[in-house]
């Protein structure tokens, strides 16, 4: 199969990419820069040079692909709304070339505006900002064969720059790691190879089904990261108020824990790297 992958140098992607290296498929990767495209190329890949603002090329490649999976997002949380809406455009673009043929699309989500332990069928909160899950079942609704990859928000593994290093910085910088309330909110963690093998397994068995869960631990307390964390740095651990954690108050005391049990037993996946905790209490994350 031949696959075109978005943000296939990004933390996810990459390991999407290796991932279908791996398998025997043949790879075309979106690269902004020189660099990137250099060690997307060392892996094995196709390189595409452009940005998530072409969209004419964006197109043009996947008109030409057997499958698209779709992980770029620019996620500067100061232009967010901005960031999502570029998001909608591209997998409208992305969409658009898939259409009248059953090449499947898969986009990219999380777990925002899910209640406590949502399953695969139920829909995020509309007032959600990102607009992925939505854009994709608009262009389902055209009859391209797209679903939706919700990602835990932390995709874990050495060399992590997501959600959980924010948290070990926002901890050395105010000397205290913290939670909020009685720190009980829960979020869900994935390592990131096990969550790169879910688009890979979804696309070999055709895309059945419109929502997949890359979550392998479903409920995982603020408080025993924040543990994790303060153990590791040698710093106290302790409930603090929003005022604390500034923008990163709603990630912090969000409930973020689904099932991934449909997604389990259709797709044979079985989640075998680390659990976010164990992950997480190794030097390698703190140096």
């Amino acid at each position: 199969m031949h696959v075109f992958v978005t943000g296939a140098t990004g933390w996810v992607g990459s390991a999407v990419v290796e991932d279908l290296l791996a398998a025997g498929h043949e790879v075309t990767g979106l690269a902004r820069s020189t660099e990137k495209a250099a060690s997307l190329a060392a892996a094995g890949a196709k390189v595409v040079h452009a940005s998530l603002d072409d969209l004419g090329t964006l197109r043009s490649v996947a008109a030409a692909a057997d499958a698209v999976i779709h992980t770029a997002f620019n996620h500067d949380f100061s232009k967010f709304i901005k960031n999502a809406e570029q998001d909608r455009r591209v997998i409208e673009a992305l969409g658009s070339a898939l259409e009248a043929s059953s090449r499947p699309l898969l986009v990219t989500s999380g777990l925002s505006g899910l209640s406590r332990g949502a399953t695969e069928a139920d829909l995020p909160n509309p007032a959600s900002p990102r607009k992925s899950e939505e854009a994709a079942r608009a262009v389902a609704a055209r009859g391209v064969r797209v679903a939706t990859v919700r990602l835990a928000p932390s995709v874990h593994g050495l060399g992590d720059h997501g959600f959980v290093p924010i948290l070990i910085r926002m901890a050395r910088q105010k000397g205290v790691s913290a939670y909020l309330g009685e720190g009980q909110n829960c979020w869900s963690g994935v390592y990131r190879r096990d969550a790169a093998r879910v688009y890979r397994l979804a696309l070999e068995q055709g895309v059945t089904e419109s929502v997949y869960h890359a979550v392998a631990d479903e409920a995982v307390s603020f408080r025993a990261i924040a543990d994790v964390i303060g153990s590791r740095l040698g710093l106290p651990v302790a409930s603090r108020d929003r005022d604390h954690f500034g923008w990163f108050a709603n990630m912090a005391g969000a409930d973020m824990s689904v099932s991934s049990a449909c997604t389990r037993e259709l797709l044979g996946w079985k989640p075998q790297g680390p659990s976010l905790l164990v992950d997480l209490d190794q030097p390698g994350y703190y140096a």
